[in-house]
């Protein structure tokens, strides 16, 4: 009879641990899910506000068609990606230096750099940018946690069975790294 009884409560604990270690691989997951999707919201945000911001340039530095092409090109590039953390990335990355070669602009057109709507553009893409980095931020400490979670024993017997497999994390790609040319 003790034998018995010893097996069931060996047995309860079992499964009371992989429901706990199934419940916390929901939780990190939906975290993950959660984070990109903060990600998501600010990078439609930024993509929304920049035909605005264009527009408002156009009118002070018509001549300068070409950092408008570019910042035109990687919005689309942006608008085009898949909606994922990979697929995104490169295209954001892209954004964010055409972005900044508009924002120089600004240096030499006082004009424009005296216009209300174009500074009140400037600093809520200013702002979404800060946004952009922290969700970015808020979904790589979700992931690494996620991919903590999966590859510890003895999560990862349970994770391996479920088909749970590791997120990529929301990086910048290598021509984010560096400092654009802006020449006038």
């Amino acid at each position: 009879m003790v034998p018995l009884i010893i097996l069931l409560v060996i047995a309860v604990v079992a499964v009371l641990g992989g429901v706990a270690m199934y419940n916390g691989l929901i939780r990190s997951k939906n975290q993950v899910e959660n984070a990109w999707s903060q990600i998501d919201v600010q990078l439609k945000r930024r993509l929304d506000l920049i035909p605005n911001l264009v527009e408002t340039v156009k009118g002070y530095a018509a001549h300068e068609q070409e950092t408008l092409q570019q910042v035109i090109a990687a919005r689309n590039a942006a608008i085009a990606a898949p909606d994922t953390p990979e697929g995104q990335a490169a295209p954001n990355d892209m954004l964010s230096g055409a972005l900044g070669k508009l924002f120089a602009l600004s240096e030499a057109y006082p004009d424009l750099k005296a216009n209300q709507n174009y500074l009140a553009l400037q600093e809520e893409l200013t702002a979404t940018e800060g946004r952009v980095a922290y969700a970015r931020q808020f979904f790589n400490d979700a992931v690494l946690g996620y991919n903590n979670k999966i590859e510890s024993v003895p999560t990862v017997f349970v994770a391996k069975m479920l088909g749970y497999s590791q997120r990529e994390y929301f990086e910048a790609d290598e021509s984010a790294r560096t400092v654009p040319n802006v020449g006038f």
